[in-house]
């Protein structure tokens, strides 16, 4: 559950900078909201959420 919010808020944050410095306009930002809602109700969001899974467990044993 925490790494769910921190994933949100993360992309929260990129598309706020991208609509501040990378001219993405707020549609598009609504449309990739709207995408991100509609594959979350297909049969491929497990392997979505699977695959997030295995790059945070990645990322997290790295050994800086």
């Amino acid at each position: 559950m925490a790494l769910n919010v921190s994933v949100v808020v993360l992309l929260a944050v990129i598309v706020f900078l991208f609509i501040r410095k990378g001219g993405m306009k707020i549609w598009h930002a609504i449309v990739c909201a709207l995408l991100g809602f509609y594959l979350a109700s297909t049969s491929i969001a497990p392997s979505i959420r699977t695959s997030g899974n295995s790059v945070a467990n990645l990322l997290g044993n790295l050994n800086f």
